[in-house]
Parts: structure tokens; C-alpha cells; sequence
């Protein structure tokens, strides 16, 4: 298990090229999250806030309970703070099991948690303003159905 939390960029395919190597391992899922634009005022950055220690231990511990709900052989959460422009990644969760059916569950977990109890704190800033994200109900409703 290896949980990041960084400032620069990462490369995706540099971060699985070992992930969930063994001979039990029959899956591997990963995802990638994107900064992207907002649809009626062009965003400049995403500006990601944390607490550094308190962000790790949490998305350890949630890294682990899924590990153990889902009988996981390995987990990677890589997620990036600071100012970031559209089309720069935030994120990434891999996920290694047995079978792909708990590796696809659990790093569809891990990246609902993510975007709606990990904490961080994130900033859109366009030319008309900069606001603080709040959290979406479809979010908590994505959570809610684990």
C-alpha cells in the first residue's frame, strides 16, 4: 500500500509498472482524475489545500478498510494539492485482487471517498471569481451506496 500526497505531477504508467505484480493478482484497475473546466466561466487554476499528516492518516485508513473489505493485494493513492490548471491531473487510485470484480469496487470506493470525504480543500479560480468548492449531494449519494 503507498499513499501520496504531492505537489508535482506524476506519471501514470511510471507508478504501475510494478503495481500488483504476484501470482495471485488476477486485476488491476486504475483511474486518473483530471482538472477540468467548468462549462460558463473558463477556469484558471484549482487551488488544493490540506493538512499534511492529518490528509495521509486518513486516506491510509481508508486505503486500508478497503484493502480489507474487498481482499486487496495492493493499493496506490496518489493526489496532488496546490494551483492546478484544467487538463493537469489531481489523481490517481490502482487497485490489485484476485478478481477484477473487487478491483473495480474498490478503487470505485476509494475515488468516491476521495471526492467526497478526503480532506482536502479545493479552490476554483476564474476571472470572475475564486470559491471554495462545496461538497455535491451526488457525491455523498455515490458514498452512501457502500
Amino acid at each position: 500500500m503507498r499513499i501520496v500526497v504531492q505537489e508535482q505531477d506524476f506519471s501514470a504508467a511510471e507508478e504501475t509498472v510494478d503495481f500488483g505484480k504476484g501470482p495471485d493478482v488476477g486485476a488491476v484497475v486504475t483511474f486518473s482524475g483530471i482538472v477540468r473546466d467548468l462549462p460558463d466561466d473558463p477556469l484558471q487554476q484549482m487551488v488544493i489545500e490540506h493538512y499534511p499528516g492529518m490528509t495521509e492518516k486518513a486516506l491510509t485508513k481508508i486505503a486500508q478498510e478497503a484493502s480489507a473489505r474487498w481482499d486487496l493485494r495492493d493499493v496506490l493513492v496518489i493526489h496532488r494539492y496546490g494551483a492546478l490548471s484544467p487538463g493537469e491531473q489531481i489523481m490517481m487510485v490502482a487497485t490489485a485482487a484476485r478478481h477484477r470484480a473487487q478491483a473495480f469496487e474498490a478503487a470505485e470506493y476509494l475515488m468516491d471517498y476521495l471526492k467526497s470525504r478526503a480532506p482536502f480543500w479545493k479552490k476554483e479560480v476564474t476571472a470572475a471569481s475564486a470559491d471554495w468548492v462545496d461538497a455535491k449531494d451526488s457525491d455523498e449519494a455515490a458514498l452512501n451506496r457502500w
